[in-house]
C-alpha cells in the first residue's frame, strides 16, 4: 500500500456498463438493509462526540465536518472540550494504507452512505474492498449495524458538554494528554530506504536446505497491488532488507481477469497493460536482490449474473453460487473456462518472463470452481465429477498456462482444505515438472493443553510441527516425484499479530530443524501477516543440513548482539518460548479472542450482543474467544503465556546490559517495546475473560479491580505505541488500534456505566 495514491480498485460489478456504454448499475452493499442496532457509544455522551474522538487524527477535518453537515469550527469545539489538539496533520497514508482502520472504528457510528463519504469511496469501491480485501466482510462480522444518519445537532452537542469536560480531566489526571507520537506508518518510510550495502544473492549466500524461502510484504496492498505504478507494496529498500534475512522469493495477491485481455470477454483486462508493466518493474527490482516474484492464484473468480447474461453462450459457463453475494462460478467443467484461464496465465508469464511462478489455493478463500466451497452438487456439470478431478484440472490448467509462457517458472500447489479422501487422487493427477506440493507444517496436529485435547489447523508458532498429517502428505508427494514445501509462520501469527514478530526463537528453530529432518525442500514463511524483515526469518536461511538448533541460534545471536551477549539473549529467547508453549491454541481462539486489539479492546460493562469477528472486532464474546477450553483453563493458560513473556522481558533487560556495541544495544532496547506489547496483550486477554465472567456473575467489585489493572496496562502500552509505529499494525487489517484507542480504553475503565 503506497502513500499519496488514489486506490486503483478493480470494479467487478459493472459488466452491464461495458456492453451498454452507460454508467454502472449501483450495487447493493452487503447487509445494507440491516435493522441490527449498533452497540452503545459509551463512554462518550453521544455519537457525534464519539465520531470526533475516533476520527480526529485519521480524517481531514473538513471532510469530517462535511459528512455530518457541520463546520470545522463546530467539530473543533467538541474536540477542545475533550482536550484534543485543535489542529492535526492528518497523514495522507490513511486513505490508502489505513482505510480499514477508519472503516472499523466507524462501523457502529455511520451508515453506508456516510462511510463512503468519509472514506472517499464510491459504492463500487467500497463493495470491492469489503468483498475482495482479505476476508474484510468477515472481519467486520458479516453484519452492518443500522446506525441511521448522523448529523450535527446543537441540542445534542450541548447535552454532552459536561461528559466531554470530564473526559478532558481524565486525560489530564492520568497524564495521557500528550498527543505527540512517532507518526503512524513511519516504519514504511524506514523500510523503503536502500542502505546501498552490497548484498549477496540469497540463493548462494547460505547452505540452507530450504532452496525456496517465500514471504509476503509487511505492508502490501492486498486488493490491487499492481494498480499502483510504483508497486509500493515492494519498494527496493524492503526487498534489500528481506534479502538480508535470507528471503529469495516474495508473493503478491492478483486477480487473473485484471491482468490479461481476451476478445471474448471485453470486460476483463481493463488496465491490464499498466499492471503488466508494473509487474515487469517489480520483477526487475526484485531480481537485483536474487528474489523471485510469485503470483497468488485463487481462480477463476466468481462473476455477477450480468456477466453470464452479456452473451447467449455465456449461460453455459454459469456454475453455482455459495458466497451469498449473488455471484456465480465460471464452471471449470466447461472447457471454455479452462481455455480462458490457460491463455490468460500464458500471456502474463510471456509478458514478464522473469517471474518466479505461481502458488495456488483451490479449495478455500474466494468462490472459484464449483467444488471450491462445497457446492458442486448444485451444478449439473460438476455434480457427478469428483472433487479430485475438478481440483487437479484447475491446477493443471494454471500450470500449463504458466509453463507455456515461461517453461522455467515454478508452481507451488497448496493442499489447503483438500478432503482427505481426495488428496491421493489430486496428487496423482498433477504434473511433476516444475511443480512443488505444499502443506501447513503444523496442520492437523493433535495437542493437549490444560487437559484439553484439540487439533491444530494453521497460524501457530506455539504448536511446533510438522504434524503426522503433513509428513504423510509430503511422503506421498515425493513418491510421485514432487518437491515439497512447508507453510509456516516464522515471525508471528494470529496468536498475536499486533507486533511484527515474537522473540520465541527456540520454537522457530525447533520447527525449522524438524522440517530439515523431514526433507522438506522449501518454506513459505508467512501469509499476509508476519512479514517484517525480522531476525526470525534468518533461522530458515542460517540452519544447515544437520538441523543444529544451538549452532543456528548462537550464530544469529552473535550477529545481532555480539558474542558477549549470547548467553543472556539465549536465556531470554528460552523464557519467551517456554511461556508461549502454554498458548491455548484453537482456531476459534486465534481468530476471535482479543489478542490483536489487546489492551485497546474496550471493557463492555453491559453485554453488547455482538459475536466476535475473524481477527477484527472481539467485542465481549468470551464464549467464542475460548473455543473448546473451559473459562478457567483458558484463563490459566493465557496467564502462563503472559508470565513467560514477563520473565522473558526481565531477561531481555538483563541481556541489554551485556551488549557492548551501541548500535546493537539500541536495536535491542527498541525491540523490547514489541516484546512488552506482546506480554501486555496476553495478560489483557486473560483479564478480559475474567472481566466478562465477573460481569456475568454480577460481581461489580471484581470488575472494578480488573478495570484498574487494565487501565495500568493501557497506559503502559500507550507509551509503547506512541514510540513505535509498528505496534498495532498488520497489512490486511491496517492498524488494529492506534494510541487514541488506548486512551479510549482508559476512559472505559474510568467511566463505567455499571450494570
Amino acid at each position: 500500500m503506497n502513500n499519496n495514491c488514489t486506490v486503483n480498485f478493480v470494479v467487478l460489478l459493472i459488466v452491464a456498463a461495458a456492453h451498454t456504454g452507460g454508467a454502472a448499475t449501483a450495487v447493493e452493499l452487503p447487509d445494507e438493509k440491516s435493522t441490527r442496532p449498533p452497540i452503545s457509544c459509551a463512554p462518550f455522551p453521544d455519537r457525534i462526540t464519539a465520531y470526533v474522538w475516533r476520527n480526529w487524527f485519521l480524517v481531514p477535518h473538513d471532510r469530517m465536518a462535511k459528512v455530518v453537515e457541520a463546520s470545522e469550527q463546530d467539530l473543533e469545539g467538541i474536540a477542545a472540550e475533550m482536550g484534543l489538539p485543535a489542529k492535526v496533520d492528518v497523514l495522507p497514508a490513511w486513505r490508502r494504507q489505513g482505510y480499514i482502520t477508519v472503516l472499523r472504528r466507524n462501523w457502529h457510528l455511520l451508515d453506508y452512505s456516510q462511510l463512503m463519504e468519509l472514506l472517499d469511496m464510491d459504492r463500487q469501491k467500497l463493495y470491492f474492498s469489503l468483498m475482495e480485501d482479505d476476508f474484510l466482510w468477515h472481519k467486520m462480522g458479516r453484519v452492518k449495524p443500522s446506525c441511521g444518519k448522523l448529523t450535527w445537532d446543537p441540542a445534542t452537542v450541548a447535552g454532552g458538554a459536561e461528559r466531554r469536560k470530564q473526559i478532558a480531566q481524565i486525560l489530564k489526571d492520568e497524564q495521557i494528554d500528550d498527543f505527540s507520537e512517532e507518526p503512524r506508518f513511519t516504519f514504511v518510510n524506514e523500510l523503503k530506504r536502500v542502505s546501498g550495502r552490497q548484498i549477496e544473492r540469497t540463493g548462494t549466500k547460505k547452505n540452507s536446505p530450504f532452496d525456496l524461502r517465500l514471504i509476503f510484504s509487511y505492508f502490501a496492498d492486498y486488493g490491487d497491488p499492481l494498480g499502483d505504478p510504483e508497486v509500493s507494496s515492494y519498494p527496493e529498500g524492503l526487498l534489500e532488507k528481506l534479502a538480508a534475512q535470507g528471503v529469495n522469493a516474495v508473493w503478491l495477491h492478483t486477480v487473473l481477469n485484471t491482468l490479461a485481455k481476451d476478445p471474448k470477454y471485453p470486460e476483463f483486462g481493463e488496465g491490464s497493460e499498466r499492471r503488466i508493466e508494473n509487474l515487469r518493474r517489480l520483477a526487475a527490482r526484485a531480481e537485483k536482490y536474487g528474489i523471485k516474484v510469485f503470483l497468488y492464484m485463487n481462480e477463476p473468480r466468481a462473476q455477477p449474473p450480468a456477466f453470464f447474461e452479456a452473451a447467449p453462450w455465456r449461460g453455459e459457463l454459469k456454475g453455482v453460487s455459495q458466497q451469498g453475494d449473488g455471484t456465480f462460478t465460471m464452471c471449470t467443467s466447461h472447457p471454455e473456462t479452462h481455455r480462458w484461464m490457460r491463455d490468460a496465465v500464458k500471456s502474463v508469464f510471456a509478458a514478464v518472463p522473469n517471474l518466479g511462478g505461481i502458488f495456488t489455493i483451490t479449495m478455500s478463500e474466494n468462490l472459484t470452481s464449483c467444488a471450491s466451497r462445497g457446492g458442486k452438487a448444485n451444478c449439473p456439470r460438476c455434480k457427478n465429477r469428483s472433487i479430485a478431478t475438478i481440483v487437479a484440472e484447475v491446477n493443471r490448467t494454471l500450470i500449463a498456462g504458466m509453463q507455456a509462457g515461461n517453461p522455467d517458472a515454478q508452481a507451488i500447489v497448496w493442499n489447503w482444505a483438500w478432503p482427505d479422501d481426495q488428496e491421493e487422487d489430486i496428487i496423482a493427477n498433477l504434473p511433476t515438472e516444475g511443480c512443488r506440493l505444499m502443506a501447513v507444517s503444523e496442520g492437523r496436529m493433535d495437542i493437549c493443553r490444560g487437559g484439553v485435547r484439540v487439533r491444530t489447523s494453521d497460524y501457530s508458532i506455539s504448536c511446533v510441527g510438522p504434524s503426522e498429517k503433513s509428513l504423510s502428505f509430503w511422503k506421498d508427494a515425493r513418491a510421485h516425484g514432487f518437491r515439497t514445501m512447508a507453510k509456516v509462520q516464522a515471525n508471528t501469527t494470529w496468536e498475536v499479530a499486533a507486533v511484527p514478530y515474537l522473540p520465541v526463537m527456540d520454537l522457530v528453530a525447533e520447527q525449522a530443524s524438524n522440517l530439515v529432518k523431514a526433507g522438506v525442500d522449501g518454506v513459505m514463511l508467512s501469509w499476509s501477516l508476519g512479514s517484517l524483515p525480522a531476525p526470525n526469518l534468518r533461522v530458515y536461511d542460517e540452519i544447515d543440513a544437520s538441523g543444529n538448533i544451538d549452532k543456528t541460534l548462537n550464530t544469529i545471536a552473535t550477529d545481532l548482539y555480539g558474542q558477549d551477549a549470547v548467553p543472556a539473549v539465549r536465556k531470554a529467547w528460552h523464557s519467551f518460548s517456554e511461556g508461549f508453549r502454554n498458548f491455548p491454541f484453537h482456531i476459534s481462539v486465534v481468530y476471535l479472542a482479543p489478542l490483536q486489539t489487546g489492551c485497546a479492546n474496550p471493557l463492555y460493562w453491559k453485554p453488547t450482543g455482538y459475536t466476535a469477528t475473524m481477527v477484527g472486532i472481539p467485542y465481549d464474546d468470551a464464549k467464542n474467544w475460548r473455543g473448546p477450553y473451559p473459562s478457567e483453563i483458558w484463563t490459566d493458560l493465557m496467564q502462563k503465556v503472559a508470565d513467560g513473556f514477563e520473565q522473558g522481558c526481565k531477561d531481555w533487560k538483563a541481556a541489554i546490559t551485556t551488549i557492548k556495541d551501541p548500535g546493537k544495544r539500541a536495536f535491542a532496547e527498541k525491540e523490547l517495546g514489541l516484546f512488552r506489547t506482546a506480554a501486555l496483550h496476553f495478560a489483557s486477554a486473560a483479564d478480559q475473560m475474567r472481566f466478562v465472567d465477573a460481569r456475568n456473575a454480577g460481581d461489580n467489585e471484581k470488575m472494578r479491580s480488573i478495570a484498574a489493572r487494565e487501565l495500568r496496562r493501557a497506559k503502559e502500552e500507550l507509551a509503547l505505541a506512541r514510540a513505535d509505529s509498528r505496534i498495532g499494525y498488520e497489512s490486511s487489517n491496517h492498524y488494529f488500534f492506534i494510541p487514541q484507542d488506548l486512551r479510549e480504553k482508559i476512559l472505559t475503565c474510568k467511566l463505567p456505566p455499571y450494570p
